[in-house]
């Protein structure tokens, strides 16, 4: 496991205005983020940083990742709509994930965190470039 480096500042600050029944499921995606890019080659360093006010997460060889929430209160995982991360993703792991259009992993708080999916999804939006 990769270590995770401390939450910046204006990274709490927008987690700090999530609910709090929505708060450990983005800080855990976060963490998840940071784990799987070591396993993507050549990805370097995650840039962390805010986009539309969510939580953004970016390397060389990949898509862009965003934490949010949901119209509907639900914790989520956002993906670029004109890749194909969430339709893939729909196509090979149905039975394991949630999703909103094709654009978001939804990560409901009323089920198992499904972190073995969720890796999946990861890694593909982190090397999205690689496999292009």
């Amino acid at each position: 496991m990769t270590d995770v480096p401390a939450i910046p500042d204006d990274i709490v600050a927008a987690l700090d205005a999530q609910h709090d029944s929505v708060r450990p499921a983005l800080v855990r995606l976060r963490g998840l983020i940071y784990d799987v890019v070591g396993t993507v080659p050549g990805a370097g360093d995650v840039t962390e940083t805010l986009k539309w006010g969510q939580p953004s997460y970016t390397v060389s060889t990949g898509t862009p990742l965003r934490l949010g929430v949901t119209k509907a209160g639900v914790p989520a995982l956002f993906v670029h709509c004109q890749t194909r991360v969430v339709s893939e993703a729909r196509a090979h792991l149905a039975a394991d994930l949630e999703f909103e259009g094709n654009r978001a992993i939804l990560v409901p708080q009323d089920t198992a965190f499904p972190e073995a999916a969720l890796r999946q999804v990861i890694h593909a939006a982190l090397s999205y470039r690689l496999a292009r």
